[in-house]
């Protein structure tokens, strides 16, 4: 199976044997307020993650005028209305991310955002964005994907609701141009999405198909399904979070509130800590107890200078710091070097 590849967005390495990459999904959550999504990159920062990422859109070139909301946007939005006019309402501007940008700059978080046409995507690219997220939703828009390899830019490709054949001609057009650094997403494109429908053992399967790193894109309600795919194998992490959930907006439902997003920042790292290096041996920490609590051979009665141990004159007895049970046999026949009192655990100085 090929090695998988090490990428890198910003100063950070992303593969195997490296910190796992958080991403905070402020997405459209600030609902076109700038001021609210600049509290959400501190929120984000705070949290201890290491990218926030916002959604670079026009909504007259995403959305047809009669394009129907989806059941979940439906649920999240307050007034029934078509795609495009929920979509105008979130549109940030271009002096927007460019404040955007700054605040991330100044405040040593990685900025990223996901283009959904070639004139949000020219836009991100004049910020020079350290890497570009690709929506599960532009993985078929060849043409986007085109565009992003001709810019050379690290891209993160999120694979919700494909098929591995589409992931395959997805990546045919981002390497098209020899772009290098891409990273996989695993994600399940439903909001929210079902905890049996998370498929973890999918990260593997990408992983072992296209030798680049793998992470989450996380729509489960609440921490541990995100958490836990660091266990199965993700690379990186992707989470939505918002400053309220009950604020209007189709992810707010779906979103972590401040306080959960520290919590997963924090519960990832801890697993990530727990998975260690796979080498089975005694750990710092098991010492103590080890000592304490397995057996030595002690001697039954008195064993007196000169004399030979024999069977008779052996048990096993806490503590763990002499000779071993296993040692039984060994020391069997052998004279003792000294008087040995009775009750005494066996050390090798003894024999």
């Amino acid at each position: 199976m090929p090695k998988t590849r090490t990428i890198s967005i910003a100063q950070r390495k992303i593969g195997p044997g490296r910190p796992v990459y958080i991403i905070a999904e402020a997405g459209v959550n600030h609902n076109g307020d700038v001021s609210l999504a600049g509290r959400m990159i501190s929120v984000a920062r705070d949290a201890g993650a290491d990218a926030v990422k916002f959604q670079a859109f026009n909504s007259q070139l995403i959305a047809s005028r009669g394009a129907p909301l989806a059941p979940y946007q439906k649920r999240g939005v307050r007034s029934k209305r078509t795609q495009r006019t929920m979509l105008k309402g979130l549109e940030l501007s271009r002096s927007d991310f460019e404040q955007l940008r700054k605040v991330c700059q100044e405040s040593e978080i990685d900025f990223l955002a996901s283009p959904f046409d070639m004139e949000s995507l020219s836009l991100l690219l004049e910020l020079g964005v350290p890497a570009i997220k690709i929506g599960s939703q532009e993985l078929t828009d060849l043409p986007l994907l085109e565009g992003i390899a001709r810019a050379r830019v690290p891209a993160l490709l999120s694979t919700g609701a494909a098929t591995l054949g589409e992931i395959k001609e997805a990546l045919g057009s981002l390497q098209s141009h020899k772009l290098r650094d891409i990273g996989l997403l695993h994600c399940v494109s439903a909001y929210p999405a079902p905890y049996e429908h998370s498929n973890l053992r999918a990260i593997a399967t990408l992983e072992s198909r296209f030798a680049l790193p793998v992470g989450f894109s996380d729509h489960s309600p609440g921490l541990h399904i995100g958490a836990s795919a660091v266990a199965a194998g993700a690379l990186l992490l992707e989470k939505h979070f918002t400053l309220d959930r009950s604020l209007s907006g189709p992810d707010q439902a779906l979103s972590l509130e401040p306080s959960e997003l520290h919590s997963f920042v924090t519960m990832v790292r801890q697993v990530e800590a727990a998975l260690g290096d796979g080498i089975k041996k005694p750990q710092p920490s098991e010492i103590e107890v080890r000592d304490a609590a397995r057996k030595s051979l002690v001697t039954t009665r008195a064993v007196s200078k000169g004399e030979r141990f024999t069977a008779d004159m052996l048990t096993s007895k806490r503590p763990g710091t002499g000779l071993p049970p296993r040692e039984m046999r060994r020391v069997i026949g052998r004279r003792a070097r000294c008087d040995v009192p009775a009750d005494t655990v066996l050390t090798p100085d003894m024999i």
